[in-house]
């Protein structure tokens, strides 16, 4: 239990972590790692977290809300409470009890930035953006597993801008979270703020636009915004897990134009970035790492930024709470579940129908449901072919995760899926994505 974290901020890190550890990469993404911590009231035993927007809230209300008590029991103690509000509840509430935590944005400049040989052109192109947008790369579209860098390269790109560009107009935006937006838009009837919004933009940073993919309204409306901005002499920077031509259910009209400008691919760091980047994130946290430790770490974390930092962030942690001494003892013990983590976790019955439900725009609870529109229909039916395929259930287990359907249901949709994957191609480029999806993460 943490009683001597410096900030709220600092324990938000670590209850991230606690989630990561236990959903999917694309729930934690699309649904935890947009939650803003606000205030921290031990007298009220109070949480206030703010959440991107009413749908989001709901999701979370009904899918995560345990997950992030169970999280804040384990990093505090039993006994806070969570509140989840939207920006507009926020300022009706008058809240929050305390100024709003400033987001880290010094660690996210070129100037904190690695470069090393995995690196380097991603980062001199991205430089390159920043200092004349929309003149020599448009767009620039950066590519690399997850937690190597692309996420900091889109926040240095936005703050050199608005340095250089104070009244450049600049939204930043992950490509799900650009879905919703779209579907909150469709739902309350304001789509033409929408497009407003987006298409009178300077510069638009879209981070892990794969996210688009097999959505046709939102690859429809992207490719709008697109051309809009591209005709206007607007920057446009994207970034991804894979190069625009391996995301199978891309349209080959988006394709095209994310490949017009410049690709740039980031991978792995070799060992000595690897310790200039836990040295320079420890430096940014005023702790001191003896050079053992940080090689230790740095042998132990081989294929993740985002691990080294966290890493020396618990590092940190565990300085503040135990006054210990940072050597390799306490090291390991930082360390030890992140590298347990790096175990591939079995694939579940959830974390396949939760992959679904995002590429089909639903939700996991009415994949469930006995809804039967042919979006939530079509989608059940994938999940379960996809459920067979991976984990070799039994029909009638399939179905008790289906909400209690029987073998017969869940042998004619796997029978409708097959049939479907050699008729259509578009249905079996999604199956194939969805699979891909789920054993890479």
């Amino acid at each position: 239990m943490i009683d001597k974290m410096e900030s709220f901020a600092e324990a938000w890190a670590l209850i991230c972590d606690y989630c990561k550890g236990r959903i999917t990469e694309v729930a934690y993404t699309t649904w935890i790692s947009r939650i803003r911590p606000v205030s921290l009231d031990f007298s009220k035993s109070v949480a206030i977290l703010e959440v991107p927007n009413e749908f989001h809230l709901q999701t979370l209300t009904r899918c995560y809300t345990g997950l992030l008590q169970d999280a804040f029991n384990e990093i505090f103690g039993p006994g806070i409470k969570i509140q989840l509000c939207t920006p507009e509840q926020l300022v009706q509430n008058n809240r929050p009890d305390a100024p709003p935590l400033a987001k880290d944005d010094y660690e996210y400049t070129f100037d904190t930035f690695i470069v090393g040989p995995s690196n380097k052109f991603a980062h001199a192109a991205s430089m390159a953006v920043a200092t004349k947008p929309a003149v020599l790369y448009n767009p620039l579209f950066i590519y690399g597993n997850s937690g190597l860098g692309k996420t900091h390269l889109l926040y240095a790109i936005c703050n050199e801008i608005s340095k250089n560009y104070p009244k450049m107009d600049i939204i930043y935006i992950k490509g799900d979270e650009f879905t919703n937006e779209l579907i909150d838009a469709i739902r309350r009837g304001t789509t033409a703020e929408f497009h407003q919004r987006y298409r009178k933009a300077d510069i638009l940073l879209v981070d892990d636009i794969q996210f688009i993919a097999g959505k046709d309204s939102t690859q429809e409306e992207f490719f709008h915004t697109f051309n809009t901005l591209y005709e206007a002499k607007k920057q446009i920077v994207l970034t991804s897990d894979r190069p625009p031509k391996d995301i199978a259910t891309l349209e080959e009209r988006l394709l095209t134009r994310f490949e017009w400008g410049l690709t740039a691919d980031i991978q792995p760091p070799d060992f000595e970035t690897r310790i200039a980047i836990i040295k320079r994130k420890a430096e940014l946290l005023e702790i001191t790492l003896p050079d053992n430790v940080a090689e230790y770490i740095a042998n132990k974390l081989k294929n993740n930024i985002r691990q080294l930092e966290g890493a020396v962030k618990k590092m940190k942690a565990y300085y503040l709470l135990t006054g210990e001494t940072l050597n390799i003892s306490t090291a390991q013990a930082a360390i030890s579940d992140i590298i347990n983590n790096n175990q591939p976790a079995p694939v579940t019955v959830e974390k396949i129908i939760e992959e679904v439900a995002r590429t089909f725009g639903t939700t996991p609870e009415d994949i469930r449901s006995s809804k039967r529109s042919a979006n939530i229909s079509g989608a059940r039916q994938v999940a379960m072919y996809v459920v067979r395929e991976i984990t070799q259930l039994p029909m009638t287990s399939i179905g008790e995760e289906f909400g209690g359907r029987d073998h017969s249901t869940v042998v004619y949709a796997i029978q409708q899926v097959e049939k479907n994957l050699k008729r259509d191609p578009k249905i079996k480029d999604t199956v194939e994505d969805i699979i891909k999806n789920i054993r890479d993460r």
